[in-house]
């Protein structure tokens, strides 16, 4: 198999947790110190595809490690954020879990079109879900 996720022994020396479900290892392009990047063992592309209780194993993993981020680091807080479809540069399901600083540079662009709530396409959405 190509994945690199999947063939897992170069990530092997920047493991920091591993169960039979989930593994947890040091970000090769970290945004601060202490990206972890927080993967399921079984191949999956999208969070769409993931089974119910690994989703929810992936959470309860992600807790145990931004605790330990806090505890090593005093972050100022932390972001955990996930990239799917085309923007998911690795091809395997990864959650990013990295401690944030004020003023480390890391942050969100905004369109100025988007930057008011759309009623219209809160329903649209809505109702898709529903």
């Amino acid at each position: 198999m190509s994945c690199l996720f999947c063939n897992r022994e170069k990530l092997k020396p920047t493991v920091v947790y591993e169960d039979e479900t989930v593994l947890a290892f040091m970000d090769i392009d970290p945004i601060n110190e202490g990206h972890i990047l927080l993967i399921p063992k079984e191949h999956y592309v999208d969070l769409d595809e993931i089974p119910d209780e690994i989703l929810t194993h992936l959470m309860f993993v992600s807790k145990k490690i931004v605790a330990a981020l806090k505890k090593l680091y005093a972050p100022d807080g932390y972001s955990i954020m996930q990239n799917g479809g085309e923007f998911n540069d690795v091809g395997h399901y990864h959650l990013h879990i990295f401690p944030r600083y004020k003023g480390d540079g890391f942050g969100w662009t905004y369109r100025e079109d988007f930057a008011r709530v759309n009623f219209e396409i809160a329903e649209r959405i809505k109702e898709v879900i529903d």
